[in-house]
């Protein structure tokens, strides 16, 4: 067995319409995680992932690295985007059930981290269930304690820019690796994912599609997507 929920960050963008079409006609739920800035230039794409089904996350007004904010910067970063979603729920008419977090680039805070988990803890923000992760560093770096969101595998597909040296071959390269450099291989029997993509444009524009190659190879191996659970 293998299952996996899917996660994208950055939302919304131009192709974000297209997404939520291919993730609805497969089926699949999954959280957004939105840059609040993103809202604000693309509202109607953003209207319509939350329309149809999708659970959309805080991942922060502008995107910053927290390491480099004072812990009041990072809290006006989270608060600002709360902002934008509250409001973005109410346009749509929605409840806003759930209200879960993701650092940007993954970056907790630095010397601020342990504050700034509380502080997400004290607001009521929503841990995803991540109890059936069985991988030995999600505990060894306290991930299963951790109110925000981190991700056990990384497509990387953010990386094919020009010039950049990283090509949809690297990324279909890591995809087949049994050990990558980082987080745990894609595809292993009895494996459990939080797995992350973005809503990118400018990957659209250099790999048509790249959304639904990488899940349409996940369902052709076995892979089940499951839907946000929260603890």
């Amino acid at each position: 067995m293998k299952k996996a929920l899917l996660t994208i960050d950055d939302f919304p963008s131009k192709n974000t319409p297209a997404i939520v079409d291919f993730l609805c006609e497969k089926g699949i739920q999954i959280i957004f995680f939105a840059w609040g800035e993103n809202v604000a230039k693309y509202p109607e794409e953003a209207l319509y992932g939350l329309q149809h089904g999708m659970i959309i996350g805080n991942h922060s007004f502008t995107h910053p690295h927290f390491s480099e904010l004072s812990l009041e910067e990072g809290i006006r970063e989270i608060e600002a985007c709360e902002e934008v979603l509250n409001d973005l729920y109410q346009r749509a008419g929605i409840k806003r059930t759930y209200r879960p977090f993701r650092f940007p680039f993954g970056d907790k805070g630095g010397k601020n981290k342990e504050k700034l988990q509380a502080y997400l803890k004290e607001q009521g923000f929503h841990k995803v269930k991540d109890t059936d992760i069985l991988y030995p560093f999600w505990k060894e770096q306290g991930l299963d304690r951790d109110i925000d969101t981190l991700w056990t595998y990384d497509f990387e597909e953010y990386n094919i820019r020009p010039g950049s040296g990283f090509t949809k071959e690297d990324a279909w390269k890591k995809m087949q690796d049994p050990k990558p450099s980082d987080g745990a291989a894609l595809i292993e029997e009895g494996c459990t994912h939080i797995l992350l993509t973005h809503a990118h444009d400018e990957t659209d524009e250099m790999y048509p599609g790249y959304y639904r190659e990488f899940v349409d190879f996940m369902l052709q191996n076995g892979m089940e997507f499951v839907k946000p659970e929260f603890l």
